[in-house]
C-alpha cells in the first residue's frame, strides 16, 4: 500500500533509513519528536511511504517549494529515496515516486528535482526510468556543516 507517512510511522521510517546511508537510529528524545510534528503539520512537506504486511519497506520525500518563477509555479524536492535491502527490485521505490508525482501535481508544480549521492550506474538508470534525467542541469550541494554521524 502506497501512503502518506502517519504519526505513528516514525520507528518504521528510522528504522528504514538503516538501508540508506544511517548507520545508527536516532535517540527518540524530545528534539526527535519536535522534528517529527514539524513534518507531519508542514502541508508542504510529504513523506510517502510503501508498506508490505504492516512494514515499511519504501519510501521518499516530496517537498513543495512555493516559487515566483515560471507564472508563480512551485516544484518539487524528492530526498530520502529508500528501499529496504530485502526489497529492492520489487518496483516499491518507483510507486512511492509516481505517488510523489501526483502530490507535486496536485500542487501545481512544474517540475520534481532530486539529488543523488549515489554513483551506482543501477541507481542512476533507476532514476531515468522513472522520468529523471540530468540533462540540462547540473546539481551542486553545499554542506552547511559537518557532523560526526559515529556519535550520534
Amino acid at each position: 500500500m502506497i501512503r502518506e507517512a502517519s504519526f505513528d510511522d516514525l520507528n518504521g521510517l528510522l528504522e528504514l533509513y538503516m538501508h540508506l546511508h544511517e548507520i545508527c537510529i536516532p535517540e527518540d528524545n524530545e528534539d526527535l519528536r519536535i522534528t517529527w510534528n514539524k513534518i507531519l503539520n508542514n502541508e508542504d512537506y510529504h513523506i510517502v511511504v510503501c508498506e508490505e504486511e504492516g512494514v515499511i519497506v519504501s519510501s521518499c520525500t516530496c517537498v513543495i517549494v512555493p516559487n515566483l518563477t515560471r507564472s508563480a509555479s512551485p516544484y518539487a524536492l524528492i530526498e530520502n529515496v529508500v528501499t529496504h535491502n530485502e526489497h529492492r527490485c520489487n518496483g516499491y521505490a518507483a510507486a512511492c515516486l509516481e505517488y510523489a508525482a501526483e502530490i507535486a501535481l496536485k500542487n501545481g508544480c512544474y517540475k520534481m528535482m532530486l539529488i543523488t549521492g549515489s554513483d551506482n550506474p543501477k541507481t542512476h538508470s533507476f532514476y531515468k526510468k522513472c522520468g529523471y534525467n540530468s540533462e540540462g542541469k547540473t546539481a551542486y550541494c553545499k554542506m552547511l556543516k559537518e557532523v560526526n554521524w559515529n556519535k550520534l
